[in-house]
């Protein structure tokens, strides 16, 4: 497999084949009762969009190997052989909040509905992939919709996994696949500028708005330059995101490291994390083949316990979630009851109305107020009861700005 290391049979592994033959289910995942009361099962949903992310990268990085951990699936082939994933792969994934599961326990939730996240793996790229070699940029118009990128970089050394360039520089790397991306853009952009010039000259008020996006951006891809690198205003960025240009989007650029260095990283991470720095980007430690042992771990704690062994507090998943809701500057709101507690994702500075509004839109249009708690005041009053009782209630108005966290209650009427 692709990314894949071969290991001895450590501690960690022998935990990992011993909880694989167990089976072993979190009580939550398989249905069971965890509140003493066996007619009345936890069921676990999926539930809204968090945000979307396109996986690109060249071949044999471990691409697919880390799509298919990321999404428990077995969608995208992982073989050690250029060009495997032949059509663009979607994934699905509940997005780790272990805050949900607490408020959940309190409120005796009878279902549980994280907010979800999705992937799209597409081709490796090559040089030359914006004008068609390979295969990649076949499935480019695949990734130009999602919200963000991930970039998956090769950061370890192995012999038995081929590298199309011949050997391991994951910086050059990433300025081979950008450079791909800058020119599918540019290619993409000149089209685009050329038809708003002929509406223009009829005197199109929404072709000028864009042209005085699409002008500044087009001079910055021809000068070699990500079209995220363009300085613009509120407004005006609103009209860039409109042209899902590929090298607008925030990166995530995922080191994919030998396993013995999945907690600290290696000497090419390191330059990766530079890299990133210059470029206004972030970069996150990952090795494919622990998140392929743990996806394959249904059981909470012996997927902590398999972590712990090699010296990691969290997976990969959410190291990569939580540097994608970063670059977004996405944050999240729960409602909780009897009958279920859910996540819900909301930009950070939205207001109350507009949370109520990710609900549903009646909700947004006639609101009246939030009933809020905040999660700490939550857990630490044992419920909603409790922190009504201690005075950690607050109705606010639609002047108020969602915290990471909140707990609501909205009112409203239409």
């Amino acid at each position: 497999m692709a990314g894949i290391q071969p290991r001895a049979a450590s501690a960690a592994t022998r935990l990992f084949i011993r909880a694989a033959a167990r089976k072993g289910l979190d009580p939550r995942l398989r249905g069971d009762d965890v509140s003493g009361e066996a007619d009345e099962p936890i069921k676990r949903e999926l539930g809204t969009m968090g945000f979307n992310c396109g996986i690109v990268g060249l071949p044999n990085v471990g691409k697919s190997t880390l799509f298919n951990a990321l999404t428990a699936t077995a969608a995208a082939e992982a073989a050690n052989y250029p060009f495997c994933t032949i059509e663009p792969n979607v994934g699905r994934v509940a997005v780790p909040d272990p805050r949900l599961f607490k408020l959940a326990e309190i409120a005796k939730s009878a279902k549980i509905i994280p907010t979800q996240l999705e992937f799209v793996d597409i081709a490796g790229l090559v040089r030359g992939a914006s004008k068609g070699e390979g295969l990649g940029n076949q499935f480019l118009a695949n990734i130009r919709q999602t919200d963000a990128i991930a970039h998956v970089l090769r950061c370890f050394e192995d012999g038995n996994v081929t590298h199309v360039e011949g050997s391991v520089d994951p910086v050059r790397d990433a300025e081979t696949v950008e450079t791909e991306l800058m020119l599918a853009d540019l290619e993409s952009l000149e089209r685009r500028v050329q038809a708003a010039q002929k509406k223009m000259r009829g005197n199109d008020k929404e072709a000028k708005a864009q042209l005085e996006v699409m002008e500044p951006v087009l001079a910055a891809l021809r000068e070699g330059k990500a079209a995220r690198t363009v300085k613009l205003d509120a407004e005006h960025q609103k009209i860039l995101k409109q042209l899902d240009l590929i090298t607008a989007k925030p990166v995530v650029y995922v080191c994919n490291v030998e396993e013995a260095s999945a907690a600290t990283g290696n000497a090419h991470s390191a330059k990766v994390a530079e890299f990133a720095k210059a470029q206004g980007a972030v970069s996150v430690v990952i090795s494919a083949a622990i998140e392929a042992e743990v996806s394959q771990l249904a059981d909470e704690a012996e997927k902590a316990e398999f972590l712990e062994t090699l010296g990691l507090e969290e997976t990969g998943l959410a190291r990569v979630i939580r540097a994608g809701y970063g670059l977004l500057g996405l944050i999240t709101f729960f409602t909780v009851g009897p009958k279920e507690a859910r996540a819900w994702t909301v930009e950070a500075g939205a207001k109350a109305p507009q949370a109520a509004g990710v609900i549903h839109t009646d909700f947004e249009k006639g609101f009246i107020r939030a009933e809020t708690i905040s999660h700490d005041d939550y857990v630490a009053c044992n419920g909603e009861a409790g922190a009504k009782e201690a005075g950690k209630m607050r109705l606010e108005g639609s002047d108020y700005l969602v915290k990471d966290g909140d707990i609501f209650h909205f009112r409203f009427n239409v």
